[in-house]
């Protein structure tokens, strides 16, 4: 098993970094999601809706919406059982340029104690964004993934989580979000990830096609791009350098280990320093095989359970292996399946390394 997980990763990971677009590398500062919140009614539940003694705001919720159609409950009337309706939350993305007219995917969830939301419909809710405006309306029938099922008995089952659901498509954008794309004389390219080498390759890279001082380097996850002012031709300018093939740094070196499920994975930069390691088990079995004494005839003793214990030990012979000088990954690797080490063993073949200080990458353990 362990042969095949770390033959898998050294595919994934042993080759060269090859070229990426700068699409891939980095993100224009400005154009970015926002989201957005809402608060409302699903209608047309299955007697699965909210229990309102529980639940005294889907009551209010209710009565607010009844007053804004000009109906007025009576004052005598008590509570209220509004076993279809449940108070939801309801929050969406609103992508970047996203304009007034389109739709939008929402996602519903339920605030109070309601079962399920599956067959209800979203009255028209608001959908605002951090500063309190609205910028978005939702309305619609909720798809839901999940469903449960209850017997007379109370046994019951559930199938992921009924008290959710999704509106494809169902809000629509009211007002859009500045961005910031079509201002100012030049445009700033945020990295993935940041990195002082990928930085200068991409600086380079640009440089060398549009001419000198056209990009510099802000930091490690910046760099400044000089761009033109019209937007029609800011549009064809971003096209050209997104597509811009440029050879990233490589990452750090680094091995992570998964200490729940045993997972390991090994950067492609791991050196280990010269160093000698052994690697063995010992096993110790205890078996109680327990017998019965039993006294002769008319002797006048009593049965009696004799115990019998049987204590071994077994030492499993491994051989020792040694990691020269500036190691690799693929000698890491053959090294290891060279002794038919498991992913428990390897682990504490690598905390040991490290604590040795012949590991030259970074340890985390998640």
């Amino acid at each position: 098993m362990i042969r095949y997980l770390l033959g898998m990763l050294l595919v994934l990971l042993a080759g060269l970094a090859s070229a990426e677009r700068l699409k891939d590398l980095a993100t224009l500062q400005g154009v970015r999601t926002n989201q957005l919140v809402g608060y409302g009614l699903v209608v047309g539940l299955n007697n699965s809706g909210d229990q309102t003694t529980q639940t005294p705001f889907t009551i209010q919720t209710f009565k607010n919406m009844l007053i804004q159609f000009g109906i007025q409950l009576p004052t005598n009337v008590g509570n209220i059982q509004l076993k279809n309706v449940a108070t939801v939350s309801v929050h969406a993305d609103l992508p970047p340029f996203a304009k007034p007219g389109q739709p939008i995917d929402v996602t519903v969830s339920s605030m109070g104690n309601a079962k399920s939301l599956r067959g209800g419909s979203l009255l028209m809710t608001q959908l605002k964004g951090i500063d309190g405006n609205v910028y978005a309306v939702a309305q619609g029938n909720l798809v839901v993934g999940g469903f449960d099922a209850e017997g007379r008995d109370g046994s019951k089952i559930t199938v992921n989580t009924p008290a959710a659901g999704r509106i494809p498509g169902g809000a629509t954008v009211e007002q859009a979000v500045p961005t910031g794309f079509d201002q100012g004389a030049s445009l700033t390219m945020n990295l993935n990830r940041p990195d002082f080498t990928t930085a200068k390759h991409i600086v380079d890279r640009i440089n060398e096609l549009l001419g000198p001082n056209v990009a510099t380097a802000i930091d490690a996850g910046s760099v400044r791009i000089s761009a033109p002012l019209d937007p029609s031709q800011r549009v064809d300018y971003i096209s050209v350098l997104e597509n811009l093939e440029v050879d990233p740094g490589q990452a750090v070196a680094r091995v992570i280990i998964n200490s729940r499920t045993g997972t390991i994975v090994i950067g492609q930069n791991v050196r280990v320093s010269p160093a000698a390691v052994t690697h063995g088990s010992l096993t110790v079995t205890i078996s109680e095989n327990p017998t019965v004494s039993q006294p002769n005839a008319f002797s006048g003793g009593q049965t009696a359970r004799v115990p019998n214990s049987k204590v071994s030990a077994e030492q499993e012979a491994r051989p020792m292996f040694k990691f020269g000088p500036g190691t690799t990954l693929d000698e890491i690797v053959r090294a290891v399946n060279e002794v038919g080490a498991a992913p428990g063993d390897l682990m504490a073949i690598l905390e040991a390394l490290k604590q040795a200080g012949a590991l030259q990458a970074e340890l985390v353990v998640i």
